[in-house]
């Protein structure tokens, strides 16, 4: 049996939303009602006598399955301008919609659900019948300007969603409460790990000690495997002189991404934006050969975006970013073996951080907008698109292919994971480039001394320390892996006369390079609460039988009580959990 599918059911519930306003209000005037990626919406002008609020969604609601149960047959019908005109007289937003359609010369239709009548192209499902009556909410009340522009009219816009079953809807509502608990910005000032401040400026966080833990963890690992991996470290300015970004294309083709230019000597320098421009210069600072290659220059740069005010979002989007990025130049014949092993480091990562689910989102060109958007260069697109194309394959790893999404200088791989409570996150970045290191004269000698042209790839595993930490923050809901928590062991002497035995205990582990607090404020049970609140991962509480002892009794934020131990017993435990990055 064919299944509808469920965009055609998020559209279909958009006019029953229609209809069933029209039934509270019939003077209301109608705008659009599109589906969406996780439902529906439809924008009104209410009359001045009923107007609508979230209080009457129930009731709406009831009427939208009443329409479901009848099994209206939705008819599509193809009609004239004039016929159209006359249909919709007192619907303004659909005449203007009309006029509009008639001037590109498009086909006028609309759809008939039972006395109900909408301008639409469709498609429907064939009856009301098809929509699951139990799978669909409305969700919100909110303005909305007639096409999106603030110079006409502020209609409300009743927002919705929808899924093939209830079992679907209800997971989907688990997910947004679950969200709302994990959202990084939350957790972020609860845990203390950054601010934004509207004297440093919008979209440039500052981290704060605990937050700057995490970050430095992030780097260790980076720095750990990238060295086993070959790569060499380097470290670039800040700025450069406009004639860089000339060379590399950057100006040309991604300005509005920068941030304006400074004048200064008579030149005009740029904040940098990718660290990539640099690292070609750095290769090319001495004469290559073939042995040479490939060539790993990784570095973790501060880069600078010029993002739209309306677009910053936490550390999702932000103006100011560390970037795990690295640069591999190579030959043509050891560019599938380089790819593989960018791939590869991934999925290290993904194990690292339990990320089960993943998709690679394979970007290529447009033909038709090659000298525009994209460098002219068709057969080298062909060529290093099939490249990437076969390693994808081979190497066996999800991907999907996405037209008109690449770099200019070569197709990319963005890098799709989905957090514990299944959310999808664009992580990080892997491209292919093949037209730059041209640009900047970048060469080596080949067995034959003959001189080539390097291939580069581009890639940051972890992407950006802000992005990645904002992900990991809802991923792991701020109670992060113990080698990754800000604080690792809280100590909690029972009374004044424990502290000084909490003390040497601190110092025991702090020489262990572990990291640890001691509270000693307010009650026992405040103390271990708040603990759980900061989701510490261990806590050790010390009294008199401890001291006496020499040990301590430890309780684990996941697991529960682990009981009395030895301090040599804890620290035996608490290295292999970190050392393994369990």
């Amino acid at each position: 049996m064919e299944t509808t599918p469920i965009e055609t059911i998020r559209h279909s519930l958009a006019h029953l939303l229609a209809m069933s306003i029209l039934e509270l209000d019939p003077k209301a005037k109608l705008g659009t009602g599109p589906s969406t990626d996780t439902g529906f919406f439809y924008d009104f002008e209410f009359s001045k006598e009923k107007p609508v609020s979230e209080n009457d969604f129930k009731s709406i609601e009831k009427i939208i399955r009443k329409l479901i149960n009848k099994k209206i047959d939705f008819t599509r019908e193809e009609i004239s301008e004039t016929e159209a005109k006359k249909r919709f007289k007192d619907q303004p937003y659909k005449l203007e919609l009309i006029k509009e359609i008639a001037k590109r010369g498009e086909t006028i239709s609309l759809y008939k659900t039972g006395d109900f009548v909408d301008l639409c192209e469709g498609p429907h499902v064939k009856n009301t019948g098809e929509i699951p009556a139990d799978a669909f909410k409305l969700t919100r009340i909110a303005g909305a300007y007639w096409k999106s522009d603030e110079s006409k009219t502020q209609l409300t816009r009743i927002t919705g969603i929808a899924f093939e079953s209830k079992a679907t809807l209800e997971k989907y509502q688990w997910q947004q409460e679950e969200a709302k608990k994990r959202d990084h910005r939350k957790l972020g000032a609860e845990l203390e790990l950054f601010t934004f401040d509207d004297q440093v400026g919008p979209g440039l966080p500052l981290w704060l000690p605990k937050g700057t833990v995490i970050a430095d963890e992030l780097e260790m690992l980076a720095k750990e495997t990238e060295t086993r991996a070959g790569y060499l470290r380097v470290r670039t300015p800040h700025i450069a002189k406009d004639a860089l970004y000339q060379t590399s294309g950057h100006l040309p083709y991604y300005e509005d991404s920068m941030f304006p230019p400074m004048e200064y000597e008579g030149e005009k320098y740029y904040l940098k934006a990718m660290n990539c421009p640099h690292h070609h210069k750095i290769f090319a600072a001495s004469p290559k050969s073939y042995r040479d290659l490939p060539l790993r220059l990784a570095e973790y740069g501060t880069v600078y975006r010029h993002e739209k005010s309306g677009e910053l979002f936490g550390l999702m989007r932000v103006r100011m970013m560390q970037m795990n990025d690295a640069h591999i130049y190579c030959t043509e014949e050891q560019f599938a073996e380089e790819f593989r092993a960018v791939n590869d480091l991934y999925l290290h990562y993904f194990k690292i951080f339990g990320i089960e689910k993943y998709l690679m989102r394979f970007s290529t060109h447009s033909i038709e907008k090659l000298g525009k958007k994209y460098v002219n260069e068709p057969e080298l697109w062909k060529k290093t698109e099939d490249m990437v194309r076969t390693v994808l394959k081979e190497s066996n790893i999800p991907f999907v292919e996405i037209p008109d999404e690449a770099a200019f200088y070569g197709p990319k791989i963005d890098v799709q994971v989905w957090s514990a409570i299944g959310r999808e996150f664009t992580l990080a970045t892997n491209q292919v480039d093949f037209a730059v290191p041209a640009r900047f004269g970048l060469t080596y000698t080949d067995s034959e001394g003959q001189r080539q042209t390097p291939l580069c790839i581009h890639r940051a595993p972890l992407g950006t320390h802000e992005r990645f930490i904002g992900f990991l923050i809802e991923h792991y809901a701020g109670a992060f892996p113990f080698w990754l928590s800000p604080v690792q062991i809280a100590i909690l002497p029972i009374g004044e006369t424990h502290e000084k035995y909490a003390e040497e205990l601190a110092k025991t582990f702090r020489n262990e390079s572990f990291r640890v607090e001691i509270h000693t404020d307010e009650s026992l049970g405040k103390r271990i609460r708040e603990t759980k609140i900061h989701k510490i991962p261990y806590t050790l509480v010390v009294g008199d039988q401890e001291i006496e002892s020499k040990t301590a009794s430890v309780e684990s934020r996941d697991t529960g009580k682990i009981g009395t131990l030895s301090i040599e017993e804890i620290l035996n435990r608490l290295r292999k959990e970190r050392d393994n990055r369990q």
